[in-house]
């Protein structure tokens, strides 16, 4: 089925930018939206319930997951992230560009429930600087940098299954890639029959 809105997927190994890159982006254009995500993990720095994610119990996600209201979820550098269906479907269904940050295995399993999703995929530009940014953030253990680089190989190798790649070596140009991408989507035939349904009635384009 086709919504007024699309659905972007963004997916990245940790270090690789992915959330700076989604919260620039949306600061720029406010028709992109969040979809707010449920964890079991503890939240991080300044996170919010409700803001960054929908901080729960196991015991709260697994019942979520027995009532199906996840469209995806998966266990992420053990602990479990789950999106919800009916969140995305209300917001692209009322016209918005919904944007998910999740793991390669949620964005795979979107794009088999919502085949229109975008699916895209932000690359750092060498192992190097992406071990130098999971330092920088302060964040992890050297144990836990350890693991999430042993991850990110993994991940990596599936981004042959998305439709961009973006290497996220200078900002500002990533952004812009970014950008690009969301702005290419809304000028295929589909979205701008829907977006001006009128100017197309005019010209007689069915």
């Amino acid at each position: 089925m086709e919504y007024p809105g699309n659905l972007f997927v963004v997916a990245a190994p940790s270090g690789a930018g992915k959330s700076s890159l989604v919260k620039a982006l949306m600061e720029l254009d406010a028709q992109v939206q969040p979809s707010v995500s449920h964890t079991t993990r503890p939240p991080r720095g300044q996170e919010k319930h409700g803001r960054e994610y929908f901080f729960v119990s196991p015991q709260e996600f697994d019942a979520m997951v027995a009532g199906g209201a996840f469209i995806e979820w998966a266990h992420v550098h053990g602990n479990r992230y789950g999106t919800s269906k009916k969140a995305v479907e209300d917001r692209i269904a009322a016209g918005a560009d919904v944007i998910l940050e999740i793991d390669y295995q949620g964005a795979l399993q979107i794009k088999r429930i919502f085949a229109n999703a975008v699916l895209i995929f932000i690359l750092p530009p060498s192992w190097d600087e992406l071990r130098a940014r999971l330092e920088r953030r302060g964040e992890d253990s050297a144990e836990v940098i350890e693991t999430r680089l042993t991850n990110a190989a993994e991940e990596m190798a599936q981004a042959r299954e998305f439709d961009y790649v973006i290497i996220n070596e200078l900002f500002e140009r990533a952004l812009f890639d970014l950008k690009a991408i969301v702005h290419a989507q809304r000028l295929k035939f589909s979205s701008q029959r829907r977006i001006r349904a009128d100017t197309f009635k005019a010209l007689n384009i069915i």
